[in-house]
């Protein structure tokens, strides 16, 4: 009988992404290719794929994309939708019948915007608005999920390899300017729809290979502020740490870096005055969304990608470019089997985040 450290696989899991700089658009194929390549890295629980300007008819209106355990919930969800929201066009998110993709629930896909008599009685702005109705759905709502809420753009997930994830969703016939892509090797949660990743709040999306140490701490400290954990995976509260410190306290991504991937204290005392004054400041702020534990995450957002490392670098993460492109992975491979020449590969340090956005946005409040 094999024992359990015989056959565990602690750094399982493979993420990857790409993002286009200048905005130019692309197919969704290429993601599914870099991901396959890592097949190794997952067991077929969960596979998924956040991507960024699918929908640019759609780009001003919300695109929720939901599970349905049955009809009732559908029904029930959609009276929900209808209270809260303008519903400018719903239908079944398009897939193809694959054999590796079995038990698949109801899919459905909404574009909304918020009722303006709905929104001024809330007297939320919509961003908030939007996020309360996402957790509500998701907290009262039997057999109900909203996987994705941003704005041009989509979460596709499932339990199957991600290879085999991103045929059954057809994203072949998806173009975006930036794609991420996770399969998972769950070590601690079970495999089902809703625990694959990405994780995604309004257009913020999480890919995630590693383990939470801190997850009991951080939950309990994001849950004080209205968040709802309910998802039975570690990943889940990063998505929320990030949604807070960025959209409710202000922070930029590169601040952001220095919270949930803080420098031990040693090394803070070592950087210059006005340096080592800002990052005490988040430290001793922003203590209880400190991430512990190994971790890689690439973490999309409207017109950028963050790419981040556990301060010790326990676990793998490769980044490379080619002219207007930029890639990010577990693996070196998986970003060669898209460009064999990269004008540069590198791995960054255990704790240093690397930002990408679009050419021009470094002032969109990110």
């Amino acid at each position: 009988m094999m024992r359990e450290g015989q056959f565990r696989n602690l750094s399982g899991c493979a993420i990857s992404g790409i993002f286009s700089k200048d905005g130019s658009r692309f197919c969704g194929d290429k993601i599914v290719q870099s991901i396959g390549v890592m097949h190794d890295r997952s067991n077929g629980l969960g596979g998924g794929f956040a991507a960024y300007g699918i929908y640019p008819e759609y780009k001003d209106f919300y695109a929720l994309h939901i599970f349905y355990d049955s009809r009732t919930a559908k029904e029930e969800c959609e009276t929900f939708l209808e209270e809260h929201f303008d519903i400018i066009n719903l239908s079944k998110i398009p897939t193809r019948k694959i054999k590796e993709i079995t038990d698949e629930p109801l899919i459905w896909r909404y574009f909304v915007i918020p009722l303006p008599t709905r929104l001024a009685e809330s007297q939320l702005d919509e961003r908030e608005f939007v996020v309360r109705c996402v957790f509500s759905v998701n907290t009262t709502i039997k057999g109900s999920y909203i996987f994705s809420s941003g704005k041009n753009m989509g979460v596709f997930k499932a339990v199957g390899f991600p290879e085999d994830v991103g045929r059954f969703y057809r994203l072949d016939e998806y173009e975006g300017y930036s794609f991420t892509a996770h399969g998972r090797y769950p070590t601690n949660t079970p495999g089902w729809w809703g625990g694959a990743h990405p994780f995604a709040l309004l257009d913020y999306s999480v890919v995630h290979n590693g383990e939470i140490s801190s997850y009991d701490a951080n939950r309990r400290s994001i849950e004080m502020y209205g968040y709802k954990c309910s998802l039975q995976t570690d990943t889940e509260v990063i998505t929320y740490i990030i949604d807070y410190l960025n959209r409710k306290k202000g922070l930029t991504m590169k601040e952001i870096c220095s919270v949930i991937a803080a420098p031990f204290w040693k090394t803070i005392e070592r950087r210059p005055k006005e340096e080592r004054e800002t990052l005490e400041y988040l430290r001793n702020t922003f203590a209880s969304q400190l991430i512990t534990g190994p971790f890689s995450i690439l973490v999309g957002f409207d017109g950028g990608m963050m790419v981040l490392n556990d301060r010790l670098k326990l676990r793998s993460m490769v980044i490379g470019e080619k002219g207007n492109l930029f890639y990010a992975a577990s693996e070196e491979s998986a970003i060669r089997i898209l460009e064999p020449s990269p004008d540069k590969v590198w791995a960054p340090k255990g704790g240093e985040g690397v930002i990408v956005k679009l050419d021009g946005g470094e002032n969109n409040g990110y």
